[in-house]
């Protein structure tokens, strides 16, 4: 099987890389933590590169692409840290492009690809775990449109944003809204996340809605897929740069008068790591290869690719920490942030064990048949 690239495919890692190496140095990173985890202009110049329409059709004014471009994008800003969430345009412009009708699409997926309109999925609840099938946040109907009424915790740059995708329940099943906060009865309070990015409690209440599709856990479980795609991507994105920061570090630091990397046992540390990195790379691969699989499919491969990334970005992120000692938790230093951002996305999405849950019972439920 060929697992090269083609041209168009790197000339946008290149861009990409581009970006980040030139305009998204660690100081500007700090300055945008320090200012509340999301800066509306760097959203506005990651759209400008045309990231934000990736999964939206040329009509709609995207880019018309698929998987394995986002895959490519997503390593690029993992290796960069990039703390706005690109995944939530990719996630908006899949969903709306698959399940919306018409009139919304042509509404929304401009906006979104041009970035003039941060539109994120609000699905996470606190008492529903990882469980996409859990949702306490009601719909009713009046009239020709809807309300929604609930809580909905851990919204990416909810408090900036400027529509949500939300779940609710309406007649009985689990039904996707658009809520746009120029309707009002929206309330979002922000905060600042573990790896310095944003996100937001957010509460609807009565806040006038729009449907875009009664099945709304089909799409909902489609959603989790891109986002867990786009997860492991930067996940790789992150481990790259954090194996590459390791190992300056180690011919650097001497120990006895000579580089902590001539230490066999450090290097045989090392050479773990790396089987690590590569074990993620290709279930990275696998993730984005199967998203347009038939569901069952899709769901199990995401669900193997996940655990996977999961047992990889720990292992990769705690030993790079063991590797640097002290230096290594310091928020002066860039190493310290990338083991906060793989620890982050490890939770993000399933952590390790429910993702092992996940893995088991879909293998039992297709009779132990391998996908």
């Amino acid at each position: 099987m060929d697992f090269d690239f083609s041209d168009d495919q790197e000339q946008l890692r290149d861009a990409v890389r581009k970006w980040v190496d030139r305009s998204y140095g660690f100081e500007r990173r700090r300055a945008s933590v320090r200012a509340g985890g999301f800066d509306r202009d760097t959203w506005n110049e990651l759209a400008g590169l045309g990231l934000a329409g990736l999964y939206i059709p040329e009509a709609q004014g995207g880019m018309g692409m698929g998987p394995v471009e986002a895959m490519v994008a997503m390593e690029e800003l993992g290796r960069g840290i990039v703390l706005e969430p690109l995944a939530q345009a990719l996630i908006a412009g899949g969903v709306l492009a698959g399940y919306a009708p018409d009139a919304l699409k042509s509404a929304w997926l401009p906006k979104v690809a041009s970035g003039e309109a941060l539109v994120v999925l609000a699905h996470q609840e606190r008492k529903a775990r990882y469980r996409l099938d859990l949702c306490e946040t009601q719909a009713a109907q009046q009239g020709k449109g809807w309300t929604v009424t609930g809580a909905k915790s851990l919204v990416p740059a909810g408090d900036h944003a400027d529509a949500w995708l939300v779940p609710a329940m309406a007649d009985g099943r689990i039904a996707l809204f658009l809520v746009e906060r120029a309707g009002g009865g929206v309330d979002a309070s922000g905060y600042v996340t573990v790896d310095g990015s944003r996100a937001a409690e957010v509460r609807f209440a009565q806040a006038p809605a729009t449907l875009v599709t009664a099945d709304g856990l089909t799409a909902l479980e489609h959603a989790a897929d891109i986002g867990i795609a786009a997860t492991c991507a930067e996940g790789v994105g992150a481990i790259d740069r954090t194996m590459e920061l390791t190992a300056e570090y180690m011919n650097t630091r001497k120990q006895f008068g000579v580089p902590i990397a001539s230490f066999q046992a450090l290097r045989h540390r090392m050479a773990d790591m790396k089987m690590q990195q590569e074990l993620a790379r290709s279930m990275s691969y696998y993730a984005s290869l199967k998203l347009n699989a038939p569901t069952a499919e899709r769901r199990r491969a995401l669900a193997r690719a996940k655990y996977q990334l999961n047992v990889s970005m720990r292992f990769v992120g705690q030993n790079s920490v063991q590797l640097h000692g002290g230096i290594g938790v310091t928020d002066e230093y860039v190493g310290s942030h990338y083991f906060k951002k793989l620890t982050q996305l490890e939770m993000t999405w399933g952590d390790t064990l429910h993702q092992l849950g996940e893995v088991s019972a879909r293998m039992q439920d297709t009779a132990g048949v391998f996908a």
